[in-house]
């Protein structure tokens, strides 16, 4: 079979396991890229999950021997819950972004480039691949923009002209020659409304994300919030979506193609107060099949923690006295202190006074001594 009939091939089987757009590109290195990425480290605007081997990250033939294409994938996921809950006062609920609904993505998008590749091996014996989804060395948005299948807006997410920037990546690298699709022109034009709209300013530029400010990494952190960022952190207790949600390019899309991806709303829009508790495998029963639980329980809680001081909600005053003094983690104590003096009142007052006495970590203490500085 030649070459450009195996890639008609594999796009129409594509379709039908449920890739959603599919491309080609060649297996080059990227040029360019690991300049950026040097500067990203040196500005310490990098996350810090990333591959810390800069040369992985750009040099396909490092991953795989003599490779000569990249096959890039995007699935399309939700942005809208087809089941809302609604948060009452006395019931306040957290959120956990897009991509962090329905089953985790890494999951599904492994599943369906390992059939992908079973197909192409069938067709191909002896051809070789190497895939992978997010974790893995390359920069999943670089492939997909030089395979054309969408282009890097501002917020530095890959917007397709089809699904705006609602798409899980994957790419699949191979020693099979295809032949390379054009990458798309960028739409973004003058826009910058997801500049504009970043509750912390972390866009520091168009494409150029300070993951240190970025509330999505914000909250995957495991120490202690820091204060500058605490109160816009809002409701949000995994990632954040406002660069997506304001950008044009995403307006009236909402796409519900994998039944995997769909958002149990109760999972997605927890109430708040149910988490501080949660044991480790309450959490991994609740948590465990989303993305969002990948750091496990303590980010979690202690941005509900951040939340319910967001709501000022009064009735989590015992519930957050019961955890500033009994927890055993004093990032959970300190947060839960903090966020005392936000809700305020007496309660909290007598509370945070009591604390003051026995708390014995130096972090938990000025987290308290912080609460009482706002009563």
């Amino acid at each position: 079979m030649k070459v450009e009939e195996l890639k008609q091939d594999i796009i129409q089987y594509s379709q039908s396991i449920g890739i959603d757009k599919i491309g080609f590109t060649t297996a080059n290195t990227f040029t360019g890229l690991k300049n950026i990425l040097m500067k990203q480290i040196e500005l310490n605007y990098h996350s810090g999950f990333e591959e810390p081997d800069l040369d992985k990250r750009v040099t396909p033939a490092l991953l795989l021997d003599k490779p000569q294409s990249i096959i890039s994938i995007a699935l399309a996921y939700p942005s809208k819950m087809r089941e809302r809950v609604a948060g009452k006062k006395g019931e306040r609920r957290g959120i956990f972004c897009r991509a962090s609904w329905g089953e985790d993505y890494h999951h599904i998008l492994r599943n369906r480039l390992q059939q992908l590749q079973d197909y192409i091996a069938e067709k191909v014996p002896d051809a070789r691949f190497k895939f992978m989804v997010d974790t893995g060395e390359l920069v999943d948005r670089a492939v997909a923009e030089r395979a054309g299948i969408g282009w890097t807006g501002k917020n530095c997410s890959i917007i397709t002209p089809e699904f705006g920037s609602y798409v899980y990546l994957g790419e699949i690298i191979t020693n099979i020659p295809f032949a390379p699709d054009k990458p798309i022109e960028d739409r973004c034009g003058t826009c910058t409304k997801c500049m504009d709209a970043c509750p912390t300013g972390a866009l520091v530029n168009p494409g150029q994300l300070n993951a240190q400010r970025c509330i999505a990494f914000l909250t995957q952190t495991k120490g202690f919030m820091p204060d500058e960022f605490r109160e816009e952190l809002g409701n949000r207790i995994y990632g954040c979506d406002t660069c997506q949600t304001v950008c044009p390019e995403n307006k009236g899309k909402d796409f519900h193609f994998h039944p995997e991806m769909e958002p149990n709303s109760e999972d997605v829009k927890p109430l708040l107060k149910p988490i501080l508790k949660m044991s480790n495998k309450e959490f991994k029963q609740r948590f465990g099949r989303m993305s969002g639980s990948w750091r496990g329980k303590k980010p979690i809680q202690r941005n509900a923690i951040l939340a319910l001081a967001h709501f000022k909600d009064e009735t989590a005053v015992d519930d957050l006295s019961d955890l500033m003094f009994t927890d055993p983690r004093p990032v959970i104590r300190g947060t839960s202190a903090w966020a005392l003096g936000k809700i305020g009142g007496e309660k909290a007052k007598q509370e945070l006074e009591k604390a003051l006495t026995t708390e014995k970590d130096p972090e938990a203490l000025e987290e308290i001594q912080k609460g009482l500085s706002f009563l």
